[in-house]
């Protein structure tokens, strides 16, 4: 299984191969080469940073978004976006301005905005999941807490791409997923052994 984390210059890259190395058991590719996402068995789109910047990062690669359109949604390759690469998913974000997404999970990506006036932006830290059955979240425990670092938060306009729900002041979309193209707004590399293991349903997911 070829394995690919895209490198556009977003996102902490090394540490999201490293765990999918773990789990995977051989070697993760991080590359900024379209054709290396054509070969590509997983693609992994993560992301850091605000969504304008990371959108018009990703369009810089000469043909990766092309590639990555090709793999999702031409050949069903399984991608897995993590943080503002899940973010990038959706058709339009408004962090600083309202900028274009890929639009392969119809929604907005809007700023949070917690009831609790103690509740500060960034989320930062550990958060419990409210889940629906799903694939990717087999074997999952009861109550399972990952690791979020976000202000803002992906709002499909179908509530049946969400997967994952976290209560921060309020219900945020924590994962979304349409057909083979899924996303996790937390960061699994930093989730321990529940990021593990969606990393490992990933690998193994045939949508």
């Amino acid at each position: 299984m070829k394995i690919v984390v895209v490198d556009y210059g977003a996102g902490n890259l090394r540490s999201a191969a490293k765990a999918f190395a773990t789990v995977a058991r051989t070697a993760v590719t991080v590359s900024a080469d379209p054709e290396q996402v054509r070969a590509a068995d997983r693609v992994v789109v993560p992301g850091q940073g605000a969504f304008g910047d990371c959108a018009a990062g990703l369009r810089a690669v000469p043909g990766m978004v092309e590639a990555l359109d090709e793999a999702a949604r031409k050949r069903g390759v399984p991608l897995l976006g993590i943080c503002v690469g899940m973010q990038l998913f959706a058709t339009v974000g408004t962090e600083h301005g309202v900028h274009a997404g890929l639009d392969w999970i119809a929604g907005e990506v809007k700023r949070m905005a917690p009831g609790d006036p103690a509740l500060k932006l960034p989320q930062l830290g550990w958060n419990g999941l409210a889940c629906r059955k799903h694939p990717l979240l087999d074997g999952w425990p009861a109550d399972p807490h990952v690791y979020f670092a976000n202000s803002y938060h992906f709002v499909p306009a179908d509530r049946n791409h969400v997967l994952a729900t976290a209560d921060y002041g309020g219900p945020i979309v924590a994962m979304v997923a349409k057909d083979n193209i899924a996303g996790a707004q937390f960061h699994p590399e930093k989730s321990q052994a529940i990021g593990l293991h969606l990393i490992r349903n990933f690998l193994a997911w045939r949508p």
